[in-house]
């Protein structure tokens, strides 16, 4: 089983970007702890992170074939972009949207997600953590889905 773990705008600046939100935990920090949780579950991630719309677009055009499922942190793009959502919705892999923060008890504007309605599950509100939940829910929803007599 193979897993796509996106991350969105700004999130290269963990760590330095407003520790008393996001902690002073790195990228590169969360991606090795992700690649160990994924040896824990005997599953196979890639990371990926760009500051650009369409690099994100063509990342998970790129996903189609290629991974089982994906868990994306879109970050500010979580309530603008319909091309991330086109994107996930045109791929039909399992998306699990996760958000370090609370976006529910942050700003107004931040409560919308555009991204949610095209994933199976959205995990907020629990800093790094938040990552974990998702790859977890992703992996046993693909395995359950794997063998529907499990459901």
């Amino acid at each position: 089983m193979k897993i796509l773990i996106i991350n969105g705008v700004n999130m290269n600046m963990l760590g330095i970007r407003e520790p008393d939100k996001y902690g002073t935990l790195t990228l590169k920090d969360l991606e090795r702890n992700l690649y160990s949780f994924s040896f824990e579950l005997g599953v196979d991630i890639e990371t990926f992170q760009s500051n650009h719309e369409g690099e994100i677009v063509e990342k998970i055009q790129s996903a189609y074939n290629n991974f089982d499922g994906i868990v994306i942190n879109p970050a500010a793009y979580t309530h603008t972009s319909v091309a991330i959502r086109d994107a996930i919705s045109s791929v039909a892999i399992p998306a699990v949207e996760v958000h370090m923060t609370n976006i529910n008890a942050r700003e107004d504007f931040r409560h919308n997600s555009l991204i949610a309605p095209v994933c199976i599950a959205q995990i907020c509100g629990f800093g790094a953590e938040s990552y974990k939940l998702g790859l977890r829910g992703i992996v046993d929803f693909l395995k359950t889905n794997e063998n529907p007599e499990n459901t």
